[in-house]
């Protein structure tokens, strides 16, 4: 199950799924009609419906896909907007989305994959967990309040359901193409994503940015935060 799957990395990760002979890959949108070119081209995808802020949907998604070993939760938003002068409106949808929508989609589908003898939630953090965008405030209040993914690993560990955070840096997708930055092609995120998977890795750097970015963090945590506060 792939959460945001109708672009970017979303539907990136669909496709390395596919290649890998996943049986069945559920491919979450708000719009499911624009996944309809993965599905016609491939019978594995099925397409569902799903607003991470809509509660009931979120529910709805765990019924239909009840089959689900696996939950990257990839859907997300993104508002440009600073702590100061922004838009509090676009801050709080961040947070419903990121935060309140991963939490809510990893709830509802732990019991499905217990049911199904075990698996993993793989849930798409990024860098500025550790050092704060301020044009991307509300994004990176979001993601870092979304590592709650380490919170979740213990209880689920007990159910055979393994919990991995993703802290990408920049890659090449709709969200930041303007920002005129070195990027990491979706494939090549994906493609790492899974490879962290398989190895076991709680926590994947998927590309250069990330580990060089985690490296620089871990050696000087202010003078990263001072860093990332200067994009």
């Amino acid at each position: 199950m792939v959460t945001g799957a109708n672009r970017g990395l979303g539907r990136a990760l669909v496709e390395s799924l596919l290649s890998e002979d996943a049986a069945k890959v559920y491919a979450a949108a708000r719009h499911p009609e624009t996944l309809a070119d993965l599905a016609a081209r491939d019978s594995r995808v099925v397409p569902l419906a799903l607003d991470l802020t809509d509660l009931e949907q979120i529910s709805r998604a765990a019924a239909l896909a009840a089959d689900t070993t696996l939950l990257i939760n990839n859907g997300g938003s993104l508002a440009f907007t600073d702590p100061l002068d922004g838009d509090l409106a676009a801050v709080d949808l961040d947070l419903r989305t990121n935060f309140i929508g991963t939490l809510a989609t990893s709830r509802a589908f732990a019991p499905v994959i217990e049911r199904n003898g075990g698996g993993a939630i793989v849930n798409l953090l990024s860098l500025v967990v550790f050092g704060p965008v301020p044009a991307m405030a509300g994004y990176s209040a979001s993601k870092a309040a979304a590592s709650m993914t380490q919170a979740l690993r213990a209880q689920p560990a007990a159910k055979k359901i393994t919990v991995h955070g993703v802290f990408p840096g920049a890659v090449d997708t709709d969200m930041i193409r303007a920002f005129p930055i070195p990027k990491t092609s979706a494939a090549d995120v994906a493609a790492a994503i899974l490879d962290g998977l398989e190895n076991g890795q709680d926590n994947i750097f998927p590309d250069p940015m990330a580990r060089d970015g985690h490296q620089a963090w871990r050696d000087d945590p202010a003078a990263f935060e001072r860093r990332m506060a200067s994009m």
